[in-house]
């Protein structure tokens, strides 16, 4: 993560120098969040993985059109437009997949890799080593045992998860910093106290309480996930307590759960909820009411990558705040749309005000 921050720090450098410093911010965070699940995922560049992540950006953006049809019954028989392009580029998506996964079977064939891990340094690779070790374990054979489909489709849920939700985030951030000086000032701060001019190390990472903060506020504000679709497994009750009636929701229902207004709402954040504010979450105050505060969801089906995504956001906002000085540009408008995820419908167009680089 800090190297590929120090790849992003050097490319808007450079873009400052090449054509003067408005940025649009919103294309070089993805280029970032790619390059990190790329590595981290599959022990690969961003630019073996860019067409992959071009493949579920058009994904997700079909699937958004298509849904306004999900309503009508029988939908779902019916063929359109959508539902072809949809499985035209699945298909090419799960062949790539499927080509990356039986790479690292290949390379764990052949004990090139340069890592502990038997299949690869990656996230791939490590769900491949411990599929291999309880198979391993089952009938003492070795053989790597797989759901091929399974393996596709964890691929694809960390590529979209790690990928498009990590890099709006950093852009939101910095559009919310950019408009309010006084804390980027002083989250700038708080990175040159605790890291000392350096990038951000295990022990470092805790003690950023004010970064902590605005990621925290940011998440509220925009979050990941608009919706939760959840489904009842079994007929259960919600409320009817001090004599009101209970809403009963019957077994196979679907839930949707909206994060978004939950994360607006006056009555658990008070009549500032729109405004950025991230004192809310300073340490030693109280802590927001159970279920207003859900940018990972919660429960046992929460975010698995929860704990990465904070990680990837404190590394890459501390290097960026010790790097640049933010400003809003002038050429900005506020438009977020909801394409499943939170997007800025123009961009986010930054000026950059390179600082001298940082002393170890």
């Amino acid at each position: 993560m800090v190297e590929c921050t120090r790849q992003t720090v050097r490319a808007l450098r450079e873009a400052v120098a090449r054509s003067g410093n408005e940025v649009e911010i919103g294309a070089h965070m993805a280029r970032l969040a790619g390059d990190v699940i790329a590595r981290t995922e599959f022990d690969t560049s961003y630019e073996t993985g860019k067409r992959i992540f071009l493949l579920i950006e058009e994904l997700q953006r079909l699937t958004a059109r298509s849904s306004r049809y999900l309503w009508v019954p029988g939908s779902q028989y019916f063929p359109s437009k959508y539902r072809r392009e949809i499985k035209r580029l699945n298909g090419e998506l799960e062949w790539l997949l499927k080509e990356s996964i039986d790479r690292s079977r290949e390379i764990a064939d052949e004990g090139r890799t340069p890592s502990a891990s038997p299949c690869g340094r990656g996230l791939l690779g490590m769900l491949l080593a411990e599929m291999e070790k309880k198979e391993a374990g089952g009938n003492g054979g070795g053989e790597v045992g797989y759901d091929a489909q399974m393996m596709i489709d964890e691929c694809k849920t960390f590529f979209f998860a790690g990928h498009e939700t990590s890099a709006l985030l950093l852009t939101w951030a910095i559009m919310l910093l950019a408009t309010h000086p006084a804390w980027q000032d002083k989250a700038r701060a708080e990175v040159a106290a605790v890291c000392g001019g350096g990038a951000p190390s295990p022990d470092s990472l805790p003690k950023l309480a004010v970064l902590q903060m605005v990621i925290n506020e940011t998440l509220r504000l925009y979050p990941p996930a608009t919706l939760l679709p959840r489904m009842a497994f079994e007929d259960i009750e919600l409320g009817g307590g001090d004599g009101g009636g209970a809403l009963r929701v019957p077994s196979g229902a679907s839930v949707w759960i909206p994060v978004l207004a939950i994360h607006h709402d006056e009555g658990a954040w008070g009549r500032d909820a729109h405004e950025f504010r991230p004192d809310r979450f300073a340490p030693g105050r109280p802590r927001p009411p159970a279920g207003a505060f859900l940018p990972f969801a919660a429960g046992p089906r929460n975010c698995v990558g929860q704990a990465y995504a904070m990680v990837e956001a404190k590394v890459a906002l501390a290097m960026l705040l010790s790097s640049f000085r933010f400003a809003i540009s002038d050429e900005y408008r506020h438009a977020p749309v909801n394409v499943l995820t939170l997007r800025p419908r123009h961009g986010v167009p930054v000026r950059l005000l390179p600082l001298p680089p940082p002393r170890p």
